[in-house]
């Protein structure tokens, strides 16, 4: 029988082993759970679409940070004026440039379409049906094949089978713009272009931009239908005003804010009667909600980027071939630190109707992009925009039919009514612009 003494020292020394012992259990309870899972998260991280965002953009900045030291060295250094060499032109394209800015766009190649433009009645309509044909047909299949890839599986021979999925958004991205790179050069060398003046840097804003809008373009199909993201990107003109309205206090016409209301009413009722079965969680649908917001951000940001741009003297073709030069080098730069692109690479041979897939999305995207150039130099920006809203519709219709996606009696009508309203913005900008026209006062001759 234990003495008091031993009894308080027994009881006094066990709290005092198991306050020691509980850490080291505890710990070692945690590492062997991560080392159990530790390959597991190494291989599902893929999973976690914020996280992909995160690593591709610390890839960008691999490249754009040295990027970044090495323009302000020769800025600082005066190098425009100390400099020379063999390496001299380069970096004055590079880092100055060769011309200042102009505001006009003064070379024939990329003046707007005048009134009286040359050439038959007929010879314009056969131009006309030419130019909307080759923008549905490239648009409509890159669409198609652009939810083929992000959604449906690859080796599967039977039903039951699973197959196997493509992830990997910028890899497609990184295919789509090395083909549009090599278009795009064929053409300013085919073609005479405007002196180029714009310093090469200036265009990995615009080019960084377009990356991660393409990306979320991508990306969004996992989370999300393929008509959801083709309503969210016609009715970009209501963040657009938002942000016109607070940031730079602009003013618009009554018929603006009617059809962006009408817009918000038909995207409402298109997505309040949508299926559930689709996406029955409440985190995918939030998570495609905030990709298709990135979508929207990054685009406006991209096309407001470009118009500054415009301001150099420069083609179409020629921001094209810029945007797309960095837009290979931010791409294959990350794939390559990511060891993603030699995955990518892998995949394809093992499913060559992926690589097929993959290759008429490049062919598709350049194509588009020369028909979106020569359709507003010949017709202007409205008959082009008429053209790309009709497509959004068909590409809706398309993707119904092809893919199987509910869309209820309501959520039709919700679609008509954001294109109908998309109309009405092109005739009353069109009428307003006549009207200006008109108004103003006709030059004297002497």
């Amino acid at each position: 029988m234990c003495c008091a003494r031993c009894r308080a020292t027994e009881c006094g020394k066990m709290p005092s082993f198991s306050w020691r012992v509980w850490p080291a259990f505890v710990l070692l309870l945690f590492t062997s759970t991560v080392a159990a899972d530790e390959s597991l998260l190494l291989e599902g991280w893929h999973d976690v679409w914020p996280l992909r965002f995160l690593v591709n953009m610390l890839g960008y900045f691999t490249i754009i940070i040295p990027g970044y030291f090495l323009i302000s060295y020769f800025k600082r250094t005066n190098y425009l004026e100390t400099g020379s060499g063999f390496c001299f032109p380069i970096i004055k394209t590079c880092v100055f440039g060769s011309e200042a800015k102009t505001g006009l766009l003064d070379d024939v190649s990329v003046a707007p379409r005048k009134e009286g433009d040359s050439g038959s009645s007929v010879r314009q309509v056969v131009k006309l049906i030419f130019c909307a044909v080759g923008l549905q047909v490239s648009y409509l299949t890159w669409g198609v094949l652009q939810e083929r890839v992000m959604t449906r599986s690859y080796g599967a021979t039977t039903p039951e089978e699973e197959g196997e999925k493509f992830k990997d958004s910028q890899f497609l991205v990184f295919m789509n713009r090395i083909l549009a790179l090599t278009v795009s050069g064929l053409w300013c060398i085919l073609f005479k272009q405007p002196r180029h003046g714009a310093p090469m840097f200036k265009y990995s804003f615009a080019s960084l931009s377009n990356i991660m809008s393409s990306w979320c373009q991508y990306e969004a199909l996992k989370y999300i239908s393929f008509p959801t993201q083709v309503l969210a990107k016609a009715s970009k003109v209501i963040p657009v005003m938002l942000m016109g309205k607070i940031v730079s206090h602009k003013s618009y016409e009554y018929w603006e804010y009617f059809t962006a209301v009408l817009i918000s009413v038909g995207v409402s009722m298109f997505l309040l009667s949508s299926t559930p079965s689709k996406h029955p969680s409440t985190v995918t649908t939030f998570s495609g909600v905030i990709i298709l917001v990135g979508y929207i951000a990054f685009d406006s940001f991209t096309s407001n980027w470009q118009d500054n741009l415009f301001k150099y003297k420069m083609s179409s073709v020629q921001m094209m071939f810029g945007v797309n030069l960095f837009s290979c080098l931010f791409t294959v730069g990350s794939l390559l630190e990511q060891g993603a692109f030699f995955d990518s690479l892998a995949f394809m041979t093992r499913h060559s109707e992926f690589a097929l897939h993959s290759l008429l999305l490049s062919v598709c995207s350049a194509c588009g992009q020369l028909f979106i150039f020569y359709t507003i130099n010949q017709f202007g920006a409205a008959v082009f925009t008429i053209i790309m809203t009709l497509r959004q519709a068909f590409a809706i219709l398309l993707s119904c039919f092809l893919y199987g996606h509910a869309v209820t009696l309501v959520g039709g009508f919700g679609v008509g009514v954001v294109f109908l309203a998309l109309f009405l913005r092109v005739y009353a900008r069109s009428r307003m612009k006549t009207g200006r026209r008109s108004a103003q006062p006709l030059p004297q001759k002497v």
